[in-house]
Parts: structure tokens; sequence; C-alpha cells
């Protein structure tokens, strides 16, 4: 069963930018739902100190939001895993009012190399396919092309997603999105992590480094019996990125 890792994208404080937070935080490692499995894993993140300027006109506050979403994923095959994200949610404020709303819904369609855990080197690419409501991204279809490389070097992994977020506007227009992951197990229950997410902006001019987004986080993962358990808190590393933000994420299969 894959472990999931909460990480997040935040919003940035500057013209160009054009989407909010995310519902969840995380580096793919490549692992896959076992053919015929179903699993859930329940994203949650909070921001107890984020950015105060909404990103767009209407858009949420990243500030005291919470943002998160059910993950339903079912194994096709050995390389191939399909998931759904429903219903994506936040409780947070937009303007001067405070309520909870629905964000959308993603498809997601990964494929990687078979058997990536047992592997020293892996890879594979995940595509997610957005439909979003106007508070959380004023493109209402957006998609995500997350490639994924990595290396098991026991107990130590390094693990590389190269992100690119598109708005079917030109290639020129990608916005690059790197998320990277060095983590260490301790034991067969208990690991640490480093991770680091990135918005450098549009391929054909990145933002200035003081506009781009940077954060740092610290993560605690953990397994007991049928649940894994991944906690974690970022912080940011620019004026463009939300100070702090807390996560969590909570998955098992479910046959």
């Amino acid at each position: 069963m894959r472990i999931l890792t909460l990480l997040a994208l935040v919003p940035m404080a500057v013209p160009q930018m054009v989407s909010a937070q995310t519902d969840e935080i995380q580096v793919y490692d490549g692992g896959l739902a076992a053919r015929g499995r179903f699993n859930l894993t329940l994203h949650n993140n909070f921001t107890p100190e984020g950015l105060a300027t909404p990103a767009f006109a209407g858009a949420l506050l990243a500030d005291k939001s919470l943002n998160g979403v059910p993950e339903w994923a079912y194994g096709v095959s050995s390389w191939f895993e399909t998931g759904l994200y429903l219903p994506l949610y936040s409780i947070g404020k937009r303007a001067t009012r405070s309520s909870a709303m629905l964000n959308g819904v993603k498809l997601r369609l990964l494929f990687a190399v078979p058997h990536a855990d047992d592997r020293t080197f892996f890879y594979g690419v995940n595509f997610e396919f957005s439909y979003n409501a106007k508070h959380w991204n004023p493109t209402r279809f957006t998609t995500e092309v997350r490639p994924i490389i990595g290396w098991h070097l026991h107990p130590v992994d390094i693990i590389v997603n190269p992100i690119f977020d598109t708005a079917y506007d030109g290639l020129k227009n990608l916005d690059f999105a790197p998320a990277t992951r060095v983590a260490c197990d301790l034991s067969p229950t208990w690991g640490v992590a480093i991770e680091e997410y990135d918005d450098f902006g549009p391929l054909h001019q990145f933002y200035a480094g003081n506009q781009q987004a940077h954060q740092l986080y610290g993560v605690v993962d953990h397994t007991i019996k049928v649940l894994q358990i991944e906690a974690g808190a970022g912080f940011g590393l620019t004026s463009s990125s939300d100070r702090i933000t807390l996560k969590l994420i909570l998955s098992r299969d479910l046959n």
C-alpha cells in the first residue's frame, strides 16, 4: 500500500499567481495499491499562519484555513492505479465571510514501474484532472503532470517529483512546482523525512526570487496495524509562502 505524504503548494501574493492552496500535501513514491484492492486516504492540512491576501479576486484565504479531501484509490494492474478525490472541501474565509465550502473534484491516473517499493531505482508518472470551484481556482479545468523519480537506498529514500501544472493555456505557461523528499526509516513502523515544495512560476518566465513559493517540511511516519499515519509541519522560506502549515494523512486498505 502506498504511503502517502502530505504537502502543500502555497498561494503567492503576485499578480501572475492564479491558484490558492492545495487539498493534499505529498510527494509521490511510485507505490501502487495491489491489483483489485481499494484504498482510502484522508488528507487534511491547516494553515495557522498563512497569506492574508487572496491569490485572485474571490479566492479562499490561506490564513487559518482548513483544506482536505478523501482520496479513493483502486489498483487496476501491477503498473496502474486510478483514484478519485471527492469531496474536496475547505473551512475558511473569503473576503470578510467565513464558511465551509466544496472545491471541486479530481480524477487521478498513476502509472509506475511494478513493485516500486522493492526496487533501488524507481520511476513513474501521475496525471490529475481537476474540475474547480471558482473560489478554489479561477480556471474551471486544470491538470497536473507529476513525473516520479526516486531511489530506495535503505534506510534512506530520495524522491523527486518535478511537477508541471497547466490551465490549458499553452506549453510556455506550464507552471513548474517541484516537490522533493529525503526520508529515513528508523524502524519497521517509524520514519522521518524532510520535504521541500516549491513553485517557480511559468516556464517562459520564472517569478523573481521573493515572489516564488518555497516551503520546508518536517514529517513523521508511523504505521499501526491497518492504518498508516503521516504528520508534519511546513515553514515558509519566502515572503510569498505561507508561514506555517500543518498536515495530516490517514491511509488504509478497504479490502
